[in-house]
């Protein structure tokens, strides 16, 4: 018959090992980061779940039982084990991924079509998505490189561009049919205009650049572009469609440009790495492998180089 498995209290074990190996809940609470207290609370809990008596507690002092202290010989080495093996997997992980930050829109668009090329030639790399939307700090994170829309200048990194960003009314076929007439700017004031929360003024700077008015705070409003986009290809309306992201859904018919007017944005889509460290292999290879994709010439390796390994 199986042995029911314990649940296991952690984080009081956790504790306890550290104190254990002190002796002192003053020394292990300094280790961890939190108050004596805190310590002396897990303990207890731990004593609690045993049943046992684990430290004697004094007016100014704690004190290892014969108990506490022959548990905290077993455990201590235990917890030590765990967290040289998880440095090993953290290790292992970062030596095979490059972790990338990118907006959602442009990794499903522009970057996933594309990335079995780059796991074809590199099969031992993974690529690890970061797709928060907020702005672009390498400090503190786990980042390696990142793919984002501005003018190319971030704090403490280099970048190289990748295309310039340049917008157009797109829609569905099956909307454009539905509507009398779309051949000039003025008739967009026929359609339900879509918008993205994070580039909620799109419509504005369309109307501003073709110069023709538009209520642009009519329509529906999704979080995303990539929402605002699917929902233009199943027909609810019209979008301000970025072009180089969109190039592939326009070529395969899912998008129509009823106005064929490209329009820059005088912003552009870069890749970018920090110069606060140094940049490893995998990350130089899948920077290399980007600006390859729109033809531009590498950055770091010779494209003889780049094909080996």
């Amino acid at each position: 018959m199986q042995e029911r498995r314990l649940n296991l209290p952690l984080n009081p074990l956790r504790a306890f090992a550290v104190a254990s190996r002190h002796k002192t809940f003053t020394a292990a609470a300094k280790e961890l980061g939190v108050s004596q207290v805190a310590i002396s609370r897990q303990i207890t809990i731990l004593e609690n779940y045993l049943d046992v008596s684990l430290f004697e507690r004094g007016t100014r002092s704690a004190k290892l039982t014969d108990v506490g202290r022959a548990f905290g010989l077993e455990i201590a080495g235990l917890f030590d084990e765990l967290e040289r093996a998880t440095h090993r997997m953290i290790s292992r992980e970062t030596e095979s991924t490059v972790n990338l930050r990118v907006h959602p829109t442009m990794a499903h668009h522009w970057l996933m079509p594309k990335l079995s090329d780059f796991s074809r030639r590199y099969p031992d790399i993974r690529v690890r998505f970061d797709t928060r939307v907020e702005p672009l700090d390498f400090r503190g994170t786990h980042l390696d490189v990142a793919v984002q829309l501005g003018s190319g200048s971030w704090r403490d990194t280099r970048s190289r561009k990748l295309f310039d960003e340049e917008v157009d009314v797109v829609c569905s076929a099956g909307y454009l049919s539905s509507l009398k007439k779309l051949t000039q700017p003025e008739d967009v004031a026929s359609g339900e205009l879509l918008h993205a929360r994070y580039r909620r003024r799109a419509w504005e700077f369309w109307a501003n650049a073709v110069g023709v008015p538009v209520d642009y705070n009519k329509g529906m409003e999704f979080d995303t572009s990539l929402l605002t986009f699917s929902a233009a290809e199943q027909g609810f309306g019209l979008a301000i469609g970025q072009l180089g992201i969109l190039d592939d859904v326009i070529a395969a018919g899912r998008l129509v440009r009823p106005l064929d007017m490209r329009i820059p944005t005088g912003a552009a889509f870069y890749v970018v790495w920090p110069t606060t460290v140094s940049v490893n292999v995998k990350t130089k290879r899948f920077i290399d492998w980007l600006l390859e994709q729109v033809n531009e010439p590498p950055e770091f390796f010779t494209s003889a180089a780049a094909t080996k390994g």
